[in-house]
This record gives C-alpha cells, structure tokens and sequence, in this order.
C-alpha cells in the first residue's frame, strides 16, 4: 500500500435496451477507501496501478494511471459494456499521457471482477452473448448507482497526491458509459468540468430519468460523438440533446460520425462483417477530447 493511501477514506446491446426508473435522493456511503494491489510502468511516460476502491456498495477494481511526477487534472472514464480491460486502460494511458491522472474503474464490480479481457470474439448476433452483459449492466445502471459511484471514484481521485485539486475533473465514457457521464456532471457539477460522450448508448430516451433532461443540473462542458448508425435509428436524439442543453445555457457540442456504434474501442468486433473501430474517426474524436479537457480543466 503506498503511504499516500493508507488513512484515505474514501453496455454492446445498446444500453438503452434496459429500463431506467426514477433516481430518488441518493446516500452517498461514507468510510470509501482504496489500496495499491500492484504498480507497473504503462509506458516511459505514465505509470499504472491496479487499485481497490471502497464503496457502500463493495470494492471495485480500477486502474489508476498517472504521470510519473507532479500533480495534474483528473479524469475518470467510464468503460462500455465490457468494462475494465486492456483497451480501456491503453486509453486510460494514452489520456493521461496528455496530463492527467486518470481512474478507470469496473463499473460491474457489484456482480465481479473486470469480466471481459477482450471484447474482439463477441458475437452480437450470439443471444447468449447479449445475456451475459445485461445483468452486467444492470448493475451499474441500477437507480442511484451511477451517482454513488461517481462520488466514490471522484473521492478516490481528490484523495490522491498526483491530482491537481484545484482543477477540475473531466471524465469520458464509451457507449454504456456516455449516460454515465452525463449522471456523473450532472451529480457533480461542482467538481467535473467536462464531459464527453463517444458513440453513448440512451442518451435521449421518453422515460422521466432521460440523461438529458439533467442538462439543467449542468455546469461542466461537454461533447457528445454520436454513430452514424446510433443517428439513422434515432435521428432525433442529437435534436433533443441540442435543446436540452442550449436552453441550459450550458456549453456542448453534438457532431455525428461517418462510423459504427463503438467506433472509438480497438477491441470492438467485427459487426454483420464490418469492422467496428475506425481508428481515423477515432482518432479525429480523440482530438475533441483532448481539446475539450484543454479548453475546461485549465
């Protein structure tokens, strides 16, 4: 355990495919904590370690990368249904190699460890592979749990060495994980200032809890990517989302990409025999967030 830690307290079926309900007035469990299990070098710029984060909920496993000296901005991303594995800590890497401090948790934790080592043989078509991410991401998507996770990963990061407390956070998600980031700004708009979606699953849906029906709550900035097959299948999702955040008056950018649902994941399979990942349109979404977290957490 590193002594910087030890008094700290601290989907792709489309994700729109499971209910939402109401969030009600959420506990935040106090008494978070988390441990060092092992480091490693990322790369000669960053350094990795695999941490333990205590919740009211259980301990979730989560990669921690930062810079190897001084303290910087954080970031937490939210992973897509496969959560935690090797791709999403080479983003987690690649982000921070930019300078941040950066936490990329298991967002299943309450039901197990990191599940998925590689998302490449899933098979979308498979109905047994669909039904082993729903329970997956139920558990995550449960009501209140997105918040008291945000709170207990932000915890996490305020309480390291290598964040910048006086900069605020940003935090990225992936399919599942764009809602995610939208409850996470919106839960704590004091704290995260920005936030980005990538190919993000039930974003604009017609139940009460819709994700951007929070825009009001809002105050970070924020950039949604939307897929091009995600926009011919609900091409009013980029309209609403525009309202909702326009009339907020709180700053976004909404752009749809010449590319499949999950286009920004290496790892992503191949789909009705088409590739998923596009690394150039990946790559042109990774330049919108590093200008995001630029322009919103200087």
């Amino acid at each position: 355990m590193r002594d910087d830690q030890k008094n700290q307290t601290t989907n792709d079926a489309h994700p729109g495919d499971l209910t939402r309900r109401d969030f009600a007035t959420l506990l935040v469990g106090a008494g978070l904590a988390a441990t060092v299990q092992s480091t490693a070098a990322a790369d000669p710029e960053v350094v990795e370690a695999d941490v333990e984060i205590k919740t009211s909920d259980g301990t979730c496993d989560a990669a921690f990368i930062h810079p190897k000296s001084g303290s910087y901005p954080g970031v937490l991303v939210w992973p897509d249904a496969f959560g935690l594995r090797p791709s999403m800590r080479a983003i987690g890497r690649r982000i921070s190699a930019e300078g941040y401090s950066v936490l990329v948790p298991n967002p299943f934790y309450r039901v197990a460890k990191a599940p998925f080592s590689d998302a490449s043989s899933f098979n979308f078509q498979n109905a047994d592979d669909l039904a082993k991410l729903k329970p997956l991401m139920a558990s995550v998507n449960a009501p209140g749990n997105p918040e008291k996770d945000a709170a207990a990963y932000v915890a996490f990061l305020d309480a390291q060495k290598e964040v910048n407390k006086a900069k605020k956070i940003g935090t990225q998600g992936y399919c599942m994980g764009g809602a995610l980031v939208v409850r996470t700004v919106a839960f704590l708009p004091d704290r995260v200032g920005a936030g980005a979606s990538f190919h993000g699953g039930g974003l604009v849906t017609d139940k009460p809890d819709s994700p951007h029906l929070l825009a009001p709550k809002i105050k970070a900035r924020m950039y949604f990517g939307i897929a091009s097959n995600d926009d011919s299948r609900q091409p009013d999702a980029k309209d609403k989302l525009k309202e909702a955040f326009s009339a907020a008056k709180v700053p976004a950018e909404i752009e749809v990409y010449s590319a499949l649902h999950g286009w920004c994941v290496p790892d992503m399979p191949v789909r009705d025999g088409v590739p998923i990942y596009n690394k150039p349109e990946a790559e042109r979404a990774w330049g919108k967030l590093v200008a995001l977290y630029k322009a919103a957490l200087a």
